[in-house]
């Protein structure tokens, strides 16, 4: 008796911690679902925005650019789905375990089942249980006798139950272990796929390393331009801040180099803050092409550029949108026709420049997801992309830790 006791304790623990485990691993798999799916979706989103037909013709920089950053996406991708198959490996194991310890509790289910009915066969007569009933010494023993029949009955009622229970749970077992053993299959053929496409885009970066390093000249020129052309706008936008802050507050008559909050400003600078990292993009749909601070540069890590903003490639005829309430203090045009729209949120501006097209004026209250112009397609490449850049009075701030996922 006390062996069956033990035996049903270790039973429920096992059973116990395979269900903890299984639910803890069933967590971590849909979240390396939704990672992978996440940079299937990017790649695709890359190679659409990135490197449609029409935008071969862009200058290298912006080709390796692309490239190294499909490369990386596509190294993430690899990691994932690689994690995805060694959790899947761990909830085959698990599995095969369950299965084991299952039939060996069903075989022993079968041997006391077994039992029970040669007994019941033995006894199987109506007279031999009313003869045991009457061969009772007294009332009560024949009421105990009653009750122990009736037990024993039931017993033998929940013994077939638990048999059914525990065939069903091995049939699913079963079925559960071949869905994973797909599963794992899949992701080692998709695994296998991206890992070709990977060195494909790795040799397409040694050969289009060997042109630029031919050409080095063109290259350092589109270097230069690039570098001078992001130090013109951050001018451009760091003396217009300077400009704004100081219109406001003479209005407020006081003096500062940082914006004098009314009560009102400060309930919105107080939302915006309590909102970072879940500001809306400033796009509908589009990718990171560039992110905020100072990077290497592909071809010579030696050279290093910066970026005060983000740079998002989007769809032709994307719209800007604002990522929060404000108020539109400023906008530009420079001397190319490019446009700009800075809104005011406190003590916060949120940037938004290379567009086509202005729809709102200066003085405006917008709301979130309220469209603010075009966003402009250079007609050499065919290239849509929006500069966004976010400030704290006159500090920069990274987008990426403002803006949902970007």
């Amino acid at each position: 008796m006390k062996s069956k006791i033990a035996h049903h304790i270790v039973l429920l623990l096992v059973l116990f911690f395979s269900t903890y485990t299984s639910t803890a691993q069933t967590s971590e798999q849909k979240a390396l679902e939704a990672k992978r799916a996440q940079l299937q979706n990017e790649i695709k989103e890359i190679n659409r925005l990135l490197f449609a037909e029409k935008k071969q013709k862009g200058n290298v920089l912006e080709q390796m650019e692309a490239l190294d950053k499909k490369i990386n996406v596509r190294q993430q991708l690899i990691r994932v789905t690689n994690q995805q198959s060694n959790l899947l490996n761990r909830q085959i194991n698990v599995n095969i375990r369950s299965i084991s310890k299952l039939r060996e509790d069903l075989k022993l289910l079968k041997d006391d089942y077994a039992t029970l009915i040669q007994k019941s066969y033995q006894n199987r007569t109506q007279s031999n249980r009313l003869m045991f009933l009457l061969s009772s010494e007294n009332f009560f023993q024949a009421f105990k006798r009653w009750q122990y029949m009736k037990q024993y009955a039931e017993h033998r009622k929940q013994q077939g139950e638990e048999i059914i229970i525990k065939t069903n749970e091995l049939a699913e077992l079963n079925k559960e272990l071949t869905e994973q053993r797909k599963v794992k299959e899949q992701l080692l053929a998709e695994n296998i796929q991206v890992k070709n496409q990977l060195f494909k885009e790795i040799q397409s970066q040694k050969e289009l390393l060997k042109s630029i390093r031919k050409n080095e000249s063109e290259y350092a020129a589109a270097i230069e331009q690039k570098k001078k052309e992001a130090r013109r706008i951050d001018r451009q936008i760091e003396r217009l801040i300077r400009s704004a802050i100081a219109s406001s507050n003479k209005r407020a008559g006081k003096s500062s180099s940082r914006f004098v909050l009314t009560p009102e400003a400060e309930l919105v600078a107080s939302n915006f803050s309590a909102n970072k990292g879940k500001l809306i993009w400033p796009v509908e749909k589009g990718i990171k092409r560039q992110g905020f601070g100072v990077y290497a540069d592909k071809v010579y890590p030696g050279i290093k550029h910066q970026n005060n903003g983000v740079i998002i490639a989007t769809d032709k005829g994307a719209k800007a949108r604002a990522i929060f309430e404000g108020e539109v203090i400023t906008i530009f045009t420079n001397k190319t026709g490019i446009k700009g729209v800075y809104l005011r949120h406190g003590n916060y501006i949120s940037m938004y420049y290379n567009l086509s097209n202005v729809y709102v004026q200066k003085g405006d209250k917008v709301g979130a997801k309220e469209v603010l112009g075009d966003i402009y397609t250079n007609r050499f490449d065919g290239a849509t992309t929006l500069k966004f850049y976010l400030y704290r009075d006159t500090d920069r701030l990274n987008p990426e830790e403002w803006i949902y996922q970007l």
